[in-house]
């Protein structure tokens, strides 16, 4: 009978002599409560090709993962599939006693427990370290290790203007407020207005169950006071949000807190050309007599007329200005106010013409000397002086 070979497998055993099995870890800086997710490349402990290897748990060669203070010894990493040579672990850091949102309450769970692979806990001080060590031999252990410490959150409104009668939304990236790195985490938003100064205070919901990114929406209202997480907010305030953060790096004290704090503008959904209407130039002597002659050294009075489309008070600018026959400016002159509520209101400048001629008259309505955004259409008049 023909002979038939088949091939045969050796189990392989770790080279003592050239030690191979780097540590990796996800993250290169971790805060106080994170979840440490760990690799560690080590082809030679692959002993089983057929199976799913551990390392780590023995105490010939443990893998022992702590601080200066606190440790987990021989602690259990799994291969991540049969004969893939790299292993796996989670450990969550338990933070120390501290109260992480100013409340009064400690916010955390202290602890250090388990063997792994993803059943670790492990206490740690803010500005400490984590070290995960792997007895790969007598006398040789590798070793990685990565800081842990305490950030400075941000805060910001996701747009710079938000239309009345919507909703304003507020990012605060705060890492180490995610306090459950397997749960979504909540925080506190402080969110007032020009128009309400006491404002209110809202839920930041954490955007996935690590990101330390957390989302608080605030609906804006001209017409209802605030409550809940409704703020009353008219077009033209500032609004504000305001975070408190309890959690500082150093060279901050473990008791020091900073507000930190974003500002959005309300504007109205009403188009800014259409929130004011115009009125046609007229002309009045001082005794506001219609005039429809003008003459040379005359005083007279040039008038507009506007009256607010909107529900709200309405901050403006009236602006006059006088052009010769050559469009060279004679005069120019503004007037500033507030109108109420669908009020009209007559406005008049005073200009006496030095000379006879033709002059084209203009008037403009804005915002603000320093924001020129006209809320209505502009007015123009010719006059002949003789």
């Amino acid at each position: 009978m023909p002979l038939i070979l088949l091939p045969a497998y050796a189990e392989s055993i770790p080279n003592y002599n050239d030690p191979y099995a780097p540590i990796f870890t996800d993250k290169p800086v971790y805060t106080w409560t994170d979840k440490i997710k760990m690799t560690i490349l080590a082809p030679s402990w692959n002993t089983d090709r057929n199976l799913i290897d551990s390392i780590g748990d023995s105490s010939t060669h443990p893998i022992i993962i702590g601080t200066s203070e606190h440790s987990l010894k021989s602690y259990r990493f799994t291969e991540t599939d049969v004969n893939s040579g790299i292993f796996t672990a989670e450990v969550i850091l338990t933070g120390f006693a501290h109260d992480a949102n100013g409340d009064g309450d400690i916010d955390t769970m202290p602890r250090t427990t388990g063997n792994g692979p993803t059943s670790g806990f492990l206490e740690v001080d803010r500005d400490s370290s984590v070290t995960i060590s792997f007895k790969f031999a007598d006398g040789v252990v590798l070793v990685e290790s990565v800081p842990v410490s305490w950030n400075v959150g941000t805060i910001s409104f996701l747009k710079e203007i938000f239309l009345s009668d919507t909703s304003a939304m507020i990012r605060v990236i705060d890492p180490d407020m995610n306090l459950n790195p397997e749960a979504l985490d909540h925080i506190q938003i402080q969110i007032f207005s020009d128009s309400d100064s006491a404002g209110i205070e809202i839920e930041g919901i954490e955007t996935s169950e690590t990101s330390g990114s957390f989302i608080g929406t605030v609906s804006l209202s001209q017409t209802s006071p605030s409550s809940g997480n409704r703020l009353y907010a008219l077009p033209g305030d500032k609004i504000t949000a305001k975070y408190d953060d309890y959690t500082l790096p150093k060279p901050f004290s473990k008791s020091d807190n900073m507000q930190i704090e974003d500002f959005a503008i309300v504007d109205s959904s009403i188009p800014p050309i259409e929130r004011l209407t115009s009125l046609p130039i007229t002309f009045s002597d001082s005794f506001a007599n219609q005039l429809d002659s003008f003459s040379e050294d005359t005083q007279l009075q040039i008038v507009g007329t506007i009256q607010n489309n909107q529900e709200y008070n309405q901050k403006f600018v009236y602006l006059f200005q006088v052009k010769n026959a050559d469009n060279s400016v004679e005069s120019i002159s503004w007037i500033q106010g507030e109108l109420s509520s669908n009020q009209s209101l007559d406005v008049s400048q005073s200009w006496t013409p030095k000379k006879f001629g033709t002059y084209h008259i203009e008037t403009f309505v804005w915002s603000s000397l320093n924001d020129p955004t006209p809320l209505s259409d502009l007015m123009n008049a010719t006059i002949i002086v003789e």
